[in-house]
């Protein structure tokens, strides 16, 4: 059985109880199955449905009463969900596909093939509401907006208002705040649930809404969506048209999923994946996306080992240098990881624009002639003490190498982000094996030019 006793109320999913459902399951055991599907999260129901084998996950599923499993829909991976719809009746997919709110109505649906999406779509309640969010990107902030929202005329009594929010509590979740909007349903203010509880009934609500309200474009991308929600720690945000009219809300359940899904593309493309492998895909479509960079990595090194061979001269007059060639291009890609990094976060989070290119180069350069400096003196007193070699053709090599290493490949890492951002690019690409390659040639480029003019 799950294991609650780390946090009282919720019910851990751990492999000894997904065993357990498999039992029940393979035994037709549906009461059982229900009886303990009730006490779990959607969450966790769906956790726990991509644990279980295929054919006892579909079985699950089709037992749960619809209130559940609309729930359990938005909450599975793409690949789980594609799955799952192929294996539902329309008419039921219909039900649950209607108990959504309109944003995930609209997930779901891209989920499916063209002729089964346009099949349930005709027959759905909010048929107008969904079909439009569909005709916006995913990654926009109309591809992420709901439709549901309680919309109220500036003349309206508070009363009338707190009215308004009971007849839609039902058919909207995560009512924070409700919006003024005029006669062409332009939006004038905002007005948050606490104001509306604590001021005089008989007021105007347009004497008590917000009239400076932050809001968003349909067409804005949804990282920027998430970076305005975060800056002025808003729960709610509404989305208009080109006019100001308004056409739905984002909340911050919404721009949560963004984050962390943003979070976990860059971390993929920083370590060369595709950015959007999931755990449950196909080993064919994991391949399929991480084979290019590791062709690109192939390549490098082949450029890596033509620049060595180049240096062939230089290596036979000192062998001892062959040593050192793990530890140049290992400083060189650490430095420039570092520096990257931080221009990939400052860009990412909106605290570096692309006009603070010059001072952000320059103040990692400033860094690396520092810490050149420092790492330089540290390994050339290191080949001093073991009396590697010629000591000192081998201590001028190695200091003017480590020196002008890491301060190129700070640069580079620093540079790099931005000319991305500029191209349209991922800046995150800036960590990945092409950049990373490219500071390995480089470093050794450096490195046996160095010994070229110092040893021959």
């Amino acid at each position: 059985m799950p294991d609650s006793s780390s946090r009282p109320g919720v019910l851990e999913i751990d492999a000894q109880f997904v065993d357990d459902i498999s039992v029940l399951v393979d035994a037709e055991q549906r009461g059982m199955v229900l009886n303990l599907a009730a006490d779990l999260h959607p969450a966790d129901l769906a956790l726990l449905m991509g644990r279980l084998p295929e054919a006892q996950a579909h079985t699950m599923f089709a037992w749960l009463p619809d209130a559940q499993s609309s729930e359990i829909l938005i909450e599975l991976s793409d690949s789980q969900r594609r799955d799952l719809l192929r294996a539902i009746n329309p008419e039921r997919l219909r039900r649950l596909i209607d108990a959504l709110d309109t944003d995930d109505a609209a997930d779901v649906l891209s989920d499916m093939s063209d002729a089964q999406a346009l099949h349930v779509l005709s027959d759905l309640e909010d048929t107008h509401d969904v079909a439009a969010l569909l005709e916006y990107d995913e990654e926009s902030a109309g591809g992420i907006m709901a439709r549901e929202f309680v919309s109220v005329p500036p003349s309206w009594p508070l009363d009338r208002v707190i009215e308004a929010v009971r007849q839609h509590a039902e058919a909207i979740d995560d009512i924070y705040a409700v919006f003024v909007v005029n006669d062409h349903d332009q939006l004038q203010g905002v007005v948050s649930l606490k104001d509306l509880m604590l001021a005089p009934a008989d007021q105007p609500v347009h004497t008590v809404m917000d009239s400076e309200v932050v809001t968003v474009e349909t067409d804005m991308d949804r990282e920027e969506v998430a970076r305005i929600m975060e800056r002025y720690d808003l729960v709610s945000l509404p989305v208009v048209d080109a006019t100001g009219g308004m056409v739905g809300r984002i909340t911050i359940d919404d721009v949560v999923d963004v984050i962390r899904e943003e979070a976990e593309e860059d971390i993929q493309i920083m370590s060369g994946g595709s950015g959007i492998e999931q755990p449950d895909d196909t080993v064919w479509a994991v391949s399929r996306g991480r084979l290019p960079w590791l062709l690109v990595g192939l390549f490098g090194a082949g450029l890596s080992g033509s620049v060595i061979g180049g240096f062939e001269v230089a290596l036979e007059q000192a062998v001892v240098l062959a040593t050192f060639i793990p530890i140049v291009t290992a400083m060189g890609g650490n430095a420039a990881v570092q520096s990257a990094a931080i221009a990939v976060q400052g860009l990412s989070s909106g605290d570096l624009w692309m006009d603070d290119i010059g001072r952000r180069v320059l103040k990692e350069m400033t860094v690396a002639l520092l810490n050149g400096l420092i790492l330089a003196a540290l390994l050339c007193i290191t080949i001093a003490v073991l009396g590697l070699g010629n000591v000192q053709l081998l201590v001028a090599t190695l200091g003017c190498t480590m020196l002008t290493v890491i301060l190129l490949a700070t640069t580079n890492g620093a540079l790099v982000p931005f000319v991305l951002k500029r191209l349209g690019i991922d800046p995150a690409s800036a960590m990945g094996p092409f950049v990373t390659t490219l500071n390995d040639i480089i470093g050794l480029t450096v490195y046996f030019m160095y010994a070229t003019l110092i040893y021959l």
